[in-house]
C-alpha cells in the first residue's frame, strides 16, 4: 500500500484553510488525477470500457494517507471468459473475495512498485494546479462584482489593437482599440483611470475588458471629483458622449439650498477641470435634468441660448426648438456635435430653427413715408 503520509496530508489541509478550499473537493481531485496517472502507465488502451464502466478506481484515506488502488473486475462464467482488462472468472474471484458471484464486481488491489514516485509527482502538480485554480476563481470572482466600477491602471505594454493594462501584481486587462479615445497616447508605465466594462472567465484567469469611451467613465470620475454627488446630495440623471472631445451630463438636486451646476463646477472650475483632464481635456457641460421634455430639451443644448421648444404634432419625441441667428451654430456645434449630443441625452429628436429678435421701431420705421419719399 503507498501512503502520501500524515506531513503531506496536514500540509494539505493547512493549505485549503488557508486557501478557502474544500479538502473533499482537493482530494476527490487527486484521486482523478492518481486514477489518469495510474491508467496511462498500466492500461494506455483499456483504461475504461467501451460502455463507459470503470475498470480501476483510487482512494485516498483523508486520515492517514494511504492510497488504495483497486482494478475492477466483472465475474463471469469460465466459459464466457474473454476480456482480461475487464472480466475474471468466478474460480479466479472466490480465491481474492469468497463472497463473489457471477455478475457481481471484485476489487483487486494493485500496489506496484515503480507507482510510488509517480504518485508523489502528480500529487504535487495536482495542488499546484489546484491552487492556480482557485487564485484565478477568486481574482474572477473580485473583478466580476467590479464590472461598472472604475479602476487605476499601469499601462503595460501597446500589442497591435489592443493596450494592456496592469491592474494590480496579478491581474491584467485588455483596452481594446474601439474602446480607446482617439487620439490618446498610452505610454508605458503611465497610471491612467479606467471603466470596468467586462469581466469572462478562461483558462488564464480573468479577462477583464476596460473603457476609455464609456459614459460610465464620466460618471465614476465625477461621483470621485464632486462631494455633493458622493453623498447623494447632487444625482447624475444621464450622461452622453462624444469621447475625448465633449459631452453633456444631467443633474438634478432635491435640495433648494444647492446648485447642482455650481456644485459640479467647483470654484474657479476646479472640479469639472480635473474630471476634464482625466478624460483628455474632454469639453464637459453640466446642465440641469428636468421631468418636463421641453425644458429638458432647451437645457440640453446649453451653451446656445434657445428662445421656445414646441413639439412636433402628430410626431412622438420630436421637438422643434428655435433660436436667435447669431446661436445657430452654438446649438447645432461642431459636425451637429451639440444637437446631437442634446438629442442623446433627451431622447428626443431635435429640429433647429432660427427666429428674428423682436426689436423696438426705429424712426424710419414709424416715417416710412417720409424717408422713403
Amino acid at each position: 500500500m503507498m501512503r502520501l503520509g500524515h506531513e503531506f496530508i496536514e500540509a494539505l489541509d493547512m493549505l485549503a484553510e488557508e486557501r478557502g478550499l474544500d479538502i473533499k473537493v482537493v482530494i476527490s481531485t487527486l484521486e482523478a488525477a492518481l486514477l489518469s496517472a495510474y491508467n496511462r502507465r498500466y492500461h494506455p488502451v483499456t483504461g475504461s470500457g467501451s460502455s463507459g464502466e470503470k475498470t480501476t478506481e483510487v482512494k485516498i484515506n483523508h486520515d492517514t494517507g494511504d492510497i488504495v488502488i483497486n482494478e475492477l473486475r466483472k465475474v463471469v462464467d469460465k466459459e464466457k471468459f474473454k476480456d482480461p482488462e475487464r472480466e475474471i472468472t468466478l474460480d479466479d474471484a472466490l480465491a481474492i473475495d469468497i463472497g463473489a458471484e457471477i455478475g457481481k464486481v471484485v476489487r483487486i488491489e494493485r500496489n506496484p512498485s515503480d507507482f510510488g514516485r509517480i504518485a508523489a509527482q502528480t500529487a504535487r502538480q495536482v495542488i499546484t494546479q489546484r491552487l492556480r485554480d482557485e487564485e484565478r476563481k477568486i481574482e474572477y470572482i473580485a473583478f466580476a462584482d467590479r464590472v461598472g466600477d472604475m479602476v487605476n491602471g499601469t499601462i503595460f505594454r501597446v500589442d497591435g489593437e489592443q493596450v494592456i493594462i496592469q491592474i494590480n501584481d496579478r491581474a491584467d486587462a485588455v483596452l481594446p482599440k474601439r474602446e480607446r479615445i482617439a487620439g490618446e497616447k498610452y505610454i508605458t508605465g503611465s497610471v491612467m483611470r479606467f471603466y470596468v466594462l467586462d469581466v469572462k472567465r478562461n483558462t488564464r484567469g480573468p479577462r477583464i475588458m476596460l473603457s476609455r469611451t464609456h459614459p460610465g467613465l464620466l460618471k465614476r470620475l465625477m461621483e470621485f471629483e464632486i462631494p455633493e454627488i458622493q453623498q447623494g446630495i447632487v444625482e447624475i440623471k444621464n450622461v452622453v458622449r462624444d469621447a475625448g472631445l465633449r459631452a453633456k451630463v444631467s443633474l438634478v438636486t432635491l435640495n433648494p439650498d444647492v446648485d447642482p451646476i455650481g456644485a459640479c463646477i467647483g470654484g474657479g472650475g476646479l472640479r469639472i477641470k480635473a474630471v476634464s483632464t482625466a478624460l483628455k481635456n474632454e469639453k464637459i457641460d453640466v446642465l440641469l435634468y428636468s421631468a418636463d421634455p421641453l425644458t429638458y430639451i432647451k437645457n440640453a443644448l446649453s451653451p446656445a441660448q434657445v428662445v421656445k421648444v414646441e413639439p412636433v404634432v402628430d410626431h412622438k419625441d420630436e421637438a422643434i426648438v428655435y433660436v436667435y441667428p447669431d446661436q445657430l451654430s452654438l446649438a447645432i456645434g461642431k459636425s451637429g456635435q451639440n444637437v446631437r449630443l442634446a438629442a442623446k441625452l433627451t431622447g428626443w429628436k431635435i429640429n433647429i430653427n432660427t427666429i428674428e429678435p423682436d426689436r423696438m421701431p426705429t424712426l424710419k420705421d414709424i416715417f416710412h413715408d417720409v424717408f422713403t419719399e
